[in-house]
């Protein structure tokens, strides 16, 4: 069924309630993480850096190596590379 603007109400509802249900389930992931992050950190490590690994992580191979590559590029280029003496 549809109202006079042609729009089939009882379908958009659907999407509605669809969306309002997704939302509270990404809620109770993201609060889920929150906790975890809070265990993280409560066992000692260093929470930015474990975000950056599961970052890591997630990329394939060959786009983690791109992007390390253009990152060294960028650090040399800023002059920020350790000697290689440094250890």
């Amino acid at each position: 069924m549809s109202d006079p603007g042609g729009v089939a109400a009882e379908q958009l509802q659907a999407f509605v309630e669809r969306i309002e249900r997704v939302e509270e389930e990404k809620k109770a992931l993201n609060d889920d993480l929150k906790d975890i992050y809070a265990e993280v950190k409560s066992a000692g490590f260093d929470k930015q850096i474990l975000k950056r690994v599961v970052s890591w992580r997630r990329k394939e191979p060959h786009k983690r190596e791109a992007e390390d590559a253009v990152f060294d590029l960028y650090v040399h280029a800023l002059g920020m590379a350790p000697d290689k003496g440094d250890s």
